[in-house]
């Protein structure tokens, strides 16, 4: 009887020990992985155990035991997370499960701002190392997603919404761009589409109207003012006569060198609005939001010129001999006396 109680103590003790020694594993930090990061990816459907063994293989958690353990004392076992996570510093088995129930997964955040073209999205694309500007180029050239909406676009220039967007660290070009695309789709309501149809705008039409809006000015007030603009003009048969188009027609002949001269007005291209009457032939760059909605709803003004203030506001006038006025004064004036040090 006594040498079965001092087993049964015995096995108390070693019990209590394992369980003592389990409670400071659990607890105490761990990193057994070699230089700043590791990346662990775990498959959608993976189950806990083949979870576990990724974590220990890459030195995130220290063994199968704890992991087990730990797993067991937060009862998370069933809501593990697919995901790519990212581990920088020693972690103790508890923040790990933690981070992973929560889907803490690692993405790169990269932000395309309003009113750039495809090229230009393809540098921010490779800048955040997400592949080479050529991938995502290429991605954009298939206008295949846009037969619907646009039979007649030759590439997704315009389309691609101008967004934040969190992506995986081994996100392809494709996939970005086919998520751009329906973020377009998506913020391009039928609303939208309609009030462009009531104007007898096509959708690309409408949007390379947009474009247009959104090189021409940042400012949120000003945005229907410039619409109303173009749209007077259209209207009346007065060519648009906007700096942005020929810009864009000589980026893309390789001939932009940071100004427009006198002799890029007579650019043979058909994106070149002093040459030829009407819209380009299709969007100069990717608009936002607001500038979709101004292409679409003009301010109720009969404005057919404007001119920089040169502080990213403009002045609007309704006449050529006001314009005159107005150039003179915020052009001619304003640069003589810069250079004049006044």
């Amino acid at each position: 009887m006594k040498k079965l109680l001092a087993l049964v103590f015995l096995a108390f003790i070693l019990a209590g020990g394992v369980a003592a020694f389990m409670y400071v594993r659990v607890h105490r930090p761990y990193r057994g992985y070699q230089g700043a990061e590791q990346f662990v990816e775990i498959p959608q459907g993976a189950g806990s155990v083949a979870i576990g063994g990724r974590l220990v293989e890459a030195g995130v958690i220290r063994d199968t035991t704890t992991y087990r353990t730990t797993l067991w004392m937060t009862g998370q076992g069933r809501h593990l997370k697919a995901g790519e996570y990212r581990f920088e510093r020693a972690m103790t088995p508890f923040e790990v499960i933690d981070k992973i129930a929560r889907g803490d997964v690692y993405v790169i955040t990269v932000t395309f701002p309003e009113g750039l073209t495809i090229a230009e999205m393809a540098k921010i694309f490779e800048v955040h190392g997400l592949g080479p500007a050529a991938a995502f180029v290429q991605a954009a050239s298939d206008a295949a997603p846009l037969r619907e909406i646009d039979p007649g676009a030759t590439d997704l220039e315009g389309y691609l919404f101008p967004e934040t967007y969190a992506l995986q660290r081994h996100s392809d070009a494709a996939k970005l761009v086919q998520q751009m695309l329906a973020r377009f789709d998506k913020v391009f309501t039928p609303a939208l589409r309609q009030a462009a149809a009531a104007h007898n705008l096509t959708v690309r039409q409408a949007v390379t109207l947009a474009s247009i809006v959104e090189k021409e000015t940042a400012r949120a007030d000003e945005r229907p003012l410039v619409a109303a603009v173009y749209t007077t003009r259209l209207r009346v048969g007065m060519p648009l006569q906007c700096d942005p188009t020929v810009i864009y027609a000589l980026t893309k002949a390789g001939r932009y060198a940071g100004n427009i001269h006198k002799d890029d007005l007579s650019l043979d291209s058909p994106y070149n609005t002093y040459r030829y009457p009407g819209l380009p032939p299709g969007p100069i760059a990717s608009p936002g939001r607001a500038s979709l909605e101004a292409a679409v709803s003009p301010a109720a003004a009969d404005y057919l010129y404007f001119v920089s203030r040169n502080d990213g506001s403009h002045e609007f006038a309704r006449t050529l001999d006001e314009h005159n006025r107005n150039v003179h004064k915020y052009q001619v004036q304003y640069f003589r006396e810069k250079r004049q040090g006044r």
